[in-house]
């Protein structure tokens, strides 16, 4: 059962504006902090109650002082109650504890003199006030957040220039901090008077600003289709060109959003400038942080039938080629998924034969990274060595196939995957003799 054990420097924060001024139990209750038990006498005044259960999920904080936490579930206490050896824990807990025969202090494993359990009054007072104060705090900031959407929205109809980027830039901290913020956009007709500055003409100061608001709301289809005009398409594609790399990863994460529409068409994502800066970017080594947002959405529009050839076209296979041993295993793993589909048209099979770098580095990662780079590995190898048999096959197995392909077929991969295999060795042995295959396969005399 997972025991917790307060640190004795964690303290207790008050004050408005995390002064770092810390109180601990004792000190807390010595100098009244407490008041009388509720919370009508700070942040100037709450007209009820407050339920402490509502407050605790409602907040979900991730960070509470550790004297709240019951050393049990190592949740925020509720119903706080003290054992006779002066540890305290929930009541449903310590009983749950007790109703499975355990007669001793969770913590500190003494057996226990007396049974019974008394309400640690303090520190349900103290846990209350600390929640409430956090509370209030995070409602007056609610409050005051949806109030400057308004008048951000509002200031937006009126300005332009420099006006109008202070604005934006003002509106996008707002909306990243503040869920309630992002709702308030939406429910004041903000959303539509953002997709009005997006446009042919649109600057990139302007643009980068507006990208970055839209993908923190919710947009239902009307707006998505209205994003959809090839008017804002292209000028999504055009900042994602231009920007830092937060512009980029925003700009991807619009278009994703985009492709999940059902009355997405993939003639959208059909552009030769957006598919060359999806390369440039998973290229950039300066920004690796840009490598998976940049693979993800490659993978997203290779999906489409029609755009494969245009991906081929842009050079995008020996880029990838080229990565592979620098990628981390997500990206790798997304990346050899890139290449098996581009493996599916005739463009895509003839471009991996032409990279010197392919048929060596599919070789390399056959049981090494995971199940599924191993799949998408094989799978390419299989594509091109049925495209010319006798030339890569041979290069094939000069770089060790044969023996990895043994591997394979005798590890628990699945049986689709072993049949490959299977089919892939027996593709391979038609250009050499018997004796000549085992030696390649590096088998012991005991395996012949």
């Amino acid at each position: 059962m997972p025991m917790f054990q307060p640190s004795k420097r964690d303290g207790i924060g008050f004050g408005s504006g995390g002064d770092g001024h810390v109180l601990d139990l004792e000190t807390a209750v010595k100098d009244g902090v407490l008041g009388g038990g509720g919370v009508g006498g700070f942040g100037g005044g709450v007209g009820e109650k407050l339920d402490l259960k509502k407050m605790i999920e409602e907040l979900n904080l991730s960070e509470v002082p550790s004297v709240f936490i019951c050393p049990i579930s190592l949740e925020t206490m509720q119903d706080p109650v003290t054992l006779c050896t002066g540890q305290t824990y929930e009541r449903s807990n310590i009983l749950k504890w007790f109703s499975l025969g355990h007669y001793t202090c969770p913590t500190t494993m003494q057996e226990l003199w007396d049974d019974s359990v008394t309400p640690n009054r303090t520190l349900y007072h103290l846990i209350y006030t600390w929640f409430s104060q956090k509370y209030v705090q995070i409602k007056k900031r609610s409050e005051d957040a949806q109030g400057r959407v308004s008048e951000l929205i509002d200031t937006l109809k009126k300005v332009k220039g420099q006006a109008r980027i202070q604005a934006l830039k003002e509106l996008q901290q707002v909306v990243a901090a503040h869920s309630t913020a992002r709702k308030a956009v939406v429910d004041k007709g903000g959303v539509a008077l953002l997709l009005s500055l997006l446009g042919p003409f649109t600057s990139y100061a302007v643009g980068s600003e507006v990208i970055a608001i839209i993908v923190n709301l919710s947009l239902n289809s009307e707006s998505k289709m209205n994003l959809m005009q090839p008017a804002k398409v292209s000028s999504i594609i055009d900042i994602l060109n231009e920007g830092s790399i937060e512009t980029k990863v925003n700009c991807i994460q619009l278009i994703k959003m985009l492709m999940e529409e059902k009355d997405f068409r993939s003639e959208i994502v059909s552009s030769h400038c957006l598919l060359v800066a999806l390369m440039r970017l998973v290229r950039d080594k300066r920004h690796p942080n840009g490598h998976l947002p940049g693979l993800g959405l490659l993978k997203s529009i290779c999906i489409h039938k029609q755009v494969r050839s245009l991906i081929v076209s842009v050079g995008a296979i020996p880029q990838l080629v080229e990565l592979l041993s620098g990628l981390n295993p997500e990206c790798l793993e997304i990346a050899l998924f890139i290449l098996d589909v581009l493996s599916s048209v005739p463009e895509g099979r003839q471009a991996l034969k032409d990279c010197s770098n392919t048929i060596p580095s599919m070789v390399k990662l056959l049981m090494r990274i995971s199940e599924s780079c191993t799949k998408y590995a094989l799978s390419i190898l299989l594509s091109i060595c049925k495209l010319s048999p006798e030339e890569c096959s041979l290069i094939a197995v000069d770089r060790g196939l044969a023996a990895k392909l043994l591997l394979v077929i005798q590890s628990d991969c699945s049986p689709v995957l072993k049949q490959q295999a299977a089919e892939l060795l027996k593709l391979c042995s038609l250009n050499y003799s018997d004796t000549i295959f085992i030696s390649k396969c590096k088998l012991t005399r005991t395996m012949q």
